[in-house]
């Protein structure tokens, strides 16, 4: 079984969508897998709220919608993915919750789906549809605040991969991951560990970290940093010129549901696309 058999891409028909699908076609094109494009039409009871609006009227509101939304979507990256192995579907309801609900029901492999952010304040943000895939997918998402800038080709180049871990119950699954992509793409693969802490803890987890890396029978790179966490991580993703930098979730609930308490700010900050697993 191939390590990708499905990814999932959800379409907004925004720039960010449209660098999105090149980062998602580069990744089917190179698995050979079958890409899904999903635009997700929220009701439009939802919009128009207490608007009265007729019962015929809204059912015709709603083909005419569908419809739009269908001739979109065959038209979106229509040259590029001519030949693979495209489905596209028009979903209804909340944007985030569709998305996951059709990438557990599907047995999706990955979720490319980028975020937004706007001028100087773009590490700032996190698009509340995007934060919440990342909390409720099961599979790890791809995403990144930088994705309109993707070369608009489907064979962007994967050269450097960086997997940042915590060293917490996630991270041989993250790990197991970042391989992966490395050994498909012949990239360098660096494992990363940092610490707000001083040389006594960095001497336990330097150990802890080449264990880790011993135990997934992977070769790679280690570093060990100090400093606050999300801000080293991206530092390093930027020195190492990484392609992609992967990061583990959590599995507790709670305020940060799957996702641990740095990983948004990695995504904010991150220089590159991140994956979430």
């Amino acid at each position: 079984m191939p390590f990708l058999s499905r990814i999932l891409l959800p379409v907004d028909f925004s720039e960010r969508s449209v660098g999105g699908a090149h980062y998602a076609g580069t990744l089917a094109c190179h698995f050979r897998c079958e890409l899904v494009l999903v635009h997700v039409l929220v009701p439009p009871q939802y919009e128009f709220g207490a608007v009265d609006i007729a019962g015929s009227m809204l059912a015709e509101l709603c083909r005419d919608r569908v419809q739009q939304a269908k001739l979109e979507l065959a038209e979106f990256q229509a040259g590029d993915f001519a030949r693979m192995n495209v489905r596209r579907e028009v979903l209804e309801g909340d944007p985030a919750s569709s998305v996951v609900d059709f990438a557990h029901t599907e047995h999706c492999d990955l979720i490319v789906m980028p975020t937004h952010g706007y001028g100087p304040f773009r590490r700032f943000i996190l698009g509340s549809n995007t934060a919440k895939v990342l909390h409720d997918a099961d599979c790890p998402v791809w995403t990144g605040v930088h994705m309109e800038d993707a070369p608009s080709t489907l064979s962007i180049p994967i050269r450097n991969v960086l997997c940042a871990v915590d060293l917490g119950p996630q991270s041989a699954k993250a790990l197991a991951w970042a391989a992966c992509m490395a050994r498909e793409f012949d990239a360098r693969l660096t494992l990363l560990h940092a610490m707000p802490c001083g040389p006594d803890t960095k001497l336990a987890a330097g150990e802890e970290l080449r264990m880790l890396l011993a135990s997934s029978g992977t070769d790679g790179d280690l570093l060990l940093e100090t400093g606050e966490p999300a801000e080293t991580v991206c530092n390093a993703a930027a020195r190492l010129k990484a392609d992609v930098l992967v990061i583990g979730r959590g599995s507790a609930a709670g305020v940060y549901g799957r996702l641990r308490t740095n990983a948004y700010a990695i995504i904010r900050q991150s220089p590159c696309p991140v994956v979430s697993v």
